[in-house]
């Protein structure tokens, strides 16, 4: 699992079936240091998070696909938690 911000919505009017119901989002990781990393990527939202949220990131396509209950889904990463608080 990773750390990061939501730094985006993606609109897709048109989407594989496995993904009707889910909203993408664009996030980027953070850092060891809590600043964030340079490149984001897209993610599904299982937990209704929002442009701003930090959050918990899962980048393991078959752990997602089994959140997701589709075995063949073409989904990479998801934002699996909503943090509140970080003690390092």
């Amino acid at each position: 699992m990773l750390l990061g911000k939501v730094v985006g919505n993606v609109v897709s009017t048109v989407k594989v079936p496995d993904h009707d119901g889910f909203k993408l989002l664009l996030v980027r990781p953070e850092n060891l240091d809590g600043s964030l990393a340079e490149k984001s990527f897209i993610a599904l939202d299982l937990v209704r998070a929002g442009v701003g949220d930090r959050v918990l990131l899962l980048r393991e396509g078959s752990s997602v696909r089994d959140l997701v209950g589709q075995a063949a889904s073409p989904v990479h990463a998801a934002v699996v938690g909503i943090v509140d608080e970080v003690e390092r």
